[in-house]
């Protein structure tokens, strides 16, 4: 037996009041809105079979993941595999779109933008992402998964179960804070079944910024 549904969700707001895109640095946690989100998705999966928790190891991700491990009364396993890119611009204000082009010092970062030359390569993080859900997949007897993530990563899973190219503009991501991306195995493959936005009432005083 194995589980009958991934759900790949992002974590809620952070507390980033300096707006930088803060990667895999540490000390970047949920906000208090961000904290109210991560429980409205936990929320709105109340009545799932929820029988495994897994999150990346940073800590808006392992806050993000409490609300699931209260409800469903699961420990947080954590997964290396399932953590924000790494990316030189870590640590800035960079804004990813054609500005960036019009500055000669980033241009050794940014002269490959279908890798991307500025960070972890796009097939990287999409293999990585999906050998975890593989694995979180045929962890358990029964029920559903929960994986708590992050943006790119979860993106990446996205196009690449669509069959899309990995290249694609960072500003038209749909992977709005806990937001909720349901995966199930049909076959020999998975297949994305549905996308869910529980903290989209919160989401008008959320910022949503800092994400690579």
């Amino acid at each position: 037996m194995s589980a009958s549904a991934i759900h790949l969700v992002r974590h809620g707001e952070v507390h980033n009041p300096t707006g930088v895109l803060y990667g895999r640095i540490e000390g970047f946690g949920l906000s208090e809105l961000g904290t109210r989100m991560a429980g409205a998705a936990a929320t709105s999966l109340a009545d799932r079979p929820i029988t495994r928790l897994v999150a990346s190891p940073l800590q808006r991700t392992q806050e993000s993941a409490a609300p699931w491990s209260e409800r469903f009364g699961l420990d947080i396993a954590t997964d290396e595999r399932v953590i924000e890119p790494w990316n030189k611009f870590e640590g800035t204000r960079v804004r990813f779109g054609p500005a960036m082009f019009a500055k000669p010092e980033l241009w050794q970062w940014v002269r490959n933008p279908l890798q991307p030359s500025w960070g972890e390569p796009y097939v990287q993080i999409a293999d990585r992402m999906l050998a975890a859900i593989s694995d979180a997949y045929d962890s358990v007897d029964d029920g559903e998964v929960v994986i708590v993530s992050h943006q790119l990563p979860i993106w990446m899973v996205h196009r690449r179960l669509s069959g899309d190219r990995l290249y694609h503009d960072p500003r038209r991501r749909r992977c709005s804070l806990s937001s909720i991306t349901t995966l199930e195995k049909r076959g020999d493959r998975f297949v994305e079944t549905s996308y869910s936005d529980p903290a989209a009432g919160l989401a008008q005083g959320a910022v949503d910024e800092g994400a690579v």
